[in-house]
């Protein structure tokens, strides 16, 4: 499954247009930072209503394939722009992460 899946299969709005396409190969939840740094895999895309400006900074260093924000979640135009700068691909959805993740599952 690819990045441009989340808009095409899934509905889910992008955020961010500076990143590049990839492949996703797993799904990870979870809403506390420290703990997404030490169990995110390279490649999953990350469900979360976290929408602080340290997001960016972990979905780069675990090398996310992108965050997908849950429940309409936001960002600030300061999140935006960083993540547009570090070239890190941002979707939102109105799902819950648990319909997220369940829709992902099936695909992946």
């Amino acid at each position: 499954m690819k990045l441009s899946d989340l808009v095409n299969k899934f509905g889910t709005t992008p955020l961010t247009q500076n990143f590049e396409e990839r492949d996703i190969t797993g799904c990870y939840i979870g809403d506390l930072l420290s703990w997404v740094m030490g169990k995110a895999q390279s490649g999953d895309v990350w469900i979360t209503i976290m929408n602080n400006i340290n997001i960016v900074a972990v979905a780069a260093l675990t090398d996310c394939a992108a965050i997908l924000l849950c429940e309409s979640v936001s960002l600030s135009p300061e999140v935006l722009a960083k993540a547009e700068k570090e070239g890190v691909a941002v979707f939102s959805s109105d799902k819950t992460a648990y319909e997220l993740a369940k829709e992902l599952c099936g695909e992946l």
